[in-house]
Parts: structure tokens; C-alpha cells; sequence
């Protein structure tokens, strides 16, 4: 029976150094199989997930030997904290493995949105040449709004300042003192909002931040500005998003993540034809390179926890 249990991808080579070392199942499809999930982890000393596999207490429940999670990834909404503590479990994030993967998708993302150059390959391949309904904006002299000023919010303000964007951000928990508001203007939400070419997302899943961004924040943000949500879905409201390009309250948005993870078709259907918008899987912090870097922590963390402190 197995000691440690991998429910989702993971770089092979951190793999392998696990499974030198412990008796280890390694099946990125067992997510999606929560029958077969509970019965491999009847033995397991340790879980490593991303973000789809809910580590709940029932799931706990089924592994009264686990000490502790790993999370290939930071976001710990699909983690059942209380029920970890309860259990004396501990729960390893990445932190850090992925925050410039998810800074250049941020910046890429926010100026294509605003140059708006990328999405006529077949019409120019047709002949139909739409040069005039393709000219957009640059990121040189607009202001970038970060919602949440953590460390990826500071990676990509770094890379949005080398395209001239100016900094804003909106972090009721940073301090006013901290050094890291030198090169921000701190603002209010509602400022920020209304202030901001680009609006970015950098928040947990919380009580507090869910639909934070709805009709009202979306009615207050210019006509001109998008948004990019590659935090947390739910973050959005995904309907009211969709309301607000449809009506031209904002000019673009991109989502990476959403309500409903993988999105259903039925659940897509509410973007289905809107223009200048940009959905992706769940992919702005994985790229070969932060894979590698993930797995890698990961991995220390856990091996580091079974054969060290557990």
C-alpha cells in the first residue's frame, strides 16, 4: 500500500525522487476517480494535490495515517484547513515556486488585451486585411491596479513597470509602512477600481473576496479598462462579467480561472461570442520551468516532513 499519494501532474524527475525513497502512487488521473482516492489513501502518510483534488475531512478521515499535504501550487481553497489542523495534518503551499509564471502571464495578458492585435489570423489569411478594427493601445502611461499586493502582485508590477505601466494597488493587510508601497500608490478599492486601465486579481477565495469583483465593482471600473483573473475563481462574478462586456461597461477581461473548475460547457455558455476575451485553463502558473520549480518544493517539503520531523 502506498505511503505517498500523487493525485495530479507533477514533474517526473521530483516524482522519481520520491518514490526512491517511500513507496509512492503516482496517478495524475486519480482526482477524477474520488472512489479509487479514498481507498489509496488508507495507507498514505502523505498527499501531494494541485488545486482540483479537495483534501476535505472526509478525505482525512479515510487516511488516519496522514501527516501531512502537499500542494503543488499556493491557493489553498480546495484544502480543508480546520479539519488539517484538527487531524494534526500539515499543509505544505509551494509559496513562491510560481509567482513569475503567473506574473508574465499577467503583463502578456494585460497587453494583448489592450493592443487587441492577436485575434484576425483567419481574416488575414482570408484577405480581408481588418487593419482599422485592430488598432489598440499600448501599456506605456496606463496604470495598472493590483488587487492584493502579495508577492506575485509585486512580480508583475516589476515586469508592468518595464512597459510603463504606473502601480496601484488595493491591500488592506500590507501595512502602510511597509517598504513595498514606495514604488505603489496605495489606494482604496473603489479608487482603484475607478482609477485603473488594467485591473489584476491577486486574492484568496474568502467569505470576504467572493463576487468582491460583481455588477457594481464592474460599473465602477472605466469603459476602457479589463481585468485579469488569475487568482481564485469565484474572485468574479462570472455572469455579471459577461453582462458588463456585452454592454461595453469594460473593454476587455481574461480569466484563468472560474466558479466551476474544469468549466463545463454549460458553465462557458455565459462568455459564448463575447469579444476581446481571453479564458484559459487554469494555466498561468505552470509553465515547464515552474513545474519543475513546484515539484521540486514540494517534494523537499514532504520527504523533508516524513523523514525529518514526523
Amino acid at each position: 500500500m502506498p505511503e505517498i499519494v500523487i493525485t495530479e501532474f507533477m514533474d517526473e524527475a521530483a516524482v522519481d525522487r520520491i518514490r526512491a525513497r517511500h513507496e509512492t502512487l503516482y496517478d495524475p488521473q486519480l482526482v477524477d476517480r474520488p472512489d479509487d482516492l479514498i481507498a489509496a489513501v488508507a495507507s498514505a502518510r502523505a498527499i501531494i494535490v494541485r488545486n482540483r483534488t479537495r483534501v476535505t475531512a472526509a478525505l482525512l478521515a479515510a487516511a488516519p495515517g496522514l501527516r501531512c499535504v502537499g500542494r503543488l501550487g499556493v491557493g489553498l481553497d480546495n484544502i480543508d484547513l480546520d479539519a488539517c489542523k484538527a487531524r494534526d495534518v500539515t499543509v505544505y503551499p509551494a509559496s513562491g515556486a510560481n509567482d513569475v509564471a503567473v506574473a508574465e502571464y499577467v503583463v502578456t495578458t494585460a497587453l494583448a488585451l489592450l493592443r487587441r492585435a492577436y485575434t484576425a489570423t483567419e481574416d488575414v489569411i482570408a484577405g480581408r486585411w481588418p487593419r482599422q478594427q485592430l488598432i489598440g493601445r499600448e501599456g506605456q502611461g496606463k496604470r495598472l491596479g493590483l488587487v492584493g499586493y502579495g508577492s506575485i502582485a509585486r512580480q508583475t508590477a516589476a515586469r508592468a513597470r518595464a512597459f510603463g505601466f504606473s502601480i496601484a494597488a488595493f491591500d488592506p493587510f500590507l501595512p502602510e509602512s511597509d517598504a513595498a508601497w514606495a514604488d505603489a500608490q496605495r489606494l482604496d478599492l473603489d479608487d482603484l477600481l475607478r482609477l485603473s486601465d488594467v485591473v489584476s486579481l491577486h486574492v484568496p477565495l474568502t467569505d470576504t473576496t467572493r463576487h468582491m469583483i460583481g455588477a457594481d465593482a464592474l460599473s465602477a471600473m472605466r469603459p476602457g479598462a479589463v481585468l485579469i483573473n488569475s487568482a481564485r475563481g469565484g474572485v468574479v462574478d462570472e455572469a455579471a462579467l459577461a453582462d458588463a462586456l456585452r454592454q461595453g461597461k469594460i473593454a476587455g477581461a481574461a480569466l484563468d480561472v472560474f466558479e466551476t473548475e474544469p468549466l463545463t460547457a454549460e458553465a462557458g455558455r455565459v462568455f459564448a461570442g463575447i469579444a476581446n476575451l481571453i479564458l484559459t485553463p487554469h494555466i498561468a502558473g505552470v509553465t515547464d520551468e515552474s513545474n519543475v520549480r513546484v515539484s521540486r518544493v514540494t517534494a523537499d517539503n514532504i520527504l523533508r516532513h516524513l523523514e525529518t520531523l514526523s
